[in-house]
């Protein structure tokens, strides 16, 4: 079954994509949730005429997204955090701290486009940023070790 995608769905594909599922999957679960429709004739010519209008509207999206990606590539965000004697962490840094890191360093950037590996230990590692479908930021991560109150 083609469907033509209404949002972003992970690991299927981005918003105004037309890509094949199975029938179940699509009639069952992306079509009643609103986030597909089938990719019929009128749809699809619906689709390619909303394409050309917001084609500006893409290109400047995108240029956006690779500044913002330039200007992240350059940051080092210093996160702390609760550690052992060994540098283990107690826990993990989590996506919302590093949006919320970003955040005090003047950029806007959700936590739902971050990726992390599991932090366990202090040190350096990188985030990655989805901010547009061809364009991912890498965020330099530093994880220190948070100065017990004397």
């Amino acid at each position: 079954m083609d469907i033509i995608l209404i949002q972003d769905v992970a690991n299927l594909g981005y918003k105004n994509d037309i890509v094949k599922v199975k029938d179940g999957y699509g009639r069952n679960y992306l079509i009643p949730n609103k986030m597909a429709i089938i990719a019929n004739e009128s749809n699809k010519k619906q689709l390619a005429e909303n394409l050309k209008q917001q084609s500006k509207k893409l290109a400047q999206l995108l240029a956006d997204a690779e500044v913002l990606a330039a200007k992240l590539a350059d940051t080092v965000i210093t996160l702390k955090a609760k550690a052992n004697e060994d540098g283990k962490i107690f826990g993990t840094i989590t996506t919302t701290q590093v949006s919320e890191a970003l955040k005090e360093a003047g950029f806007e950037v959700d936590k739902k486009i971050i990726t992390i590996e599991a932090v366990k230990e202090l040190g350096e590692y990188t985030a990655v940023a989805r901010l547009h479908r061809d364009v991912k930021a890498e965020i330099k991560l530093n994880v220190v070790a948070e100065k017990a109150a004397e």
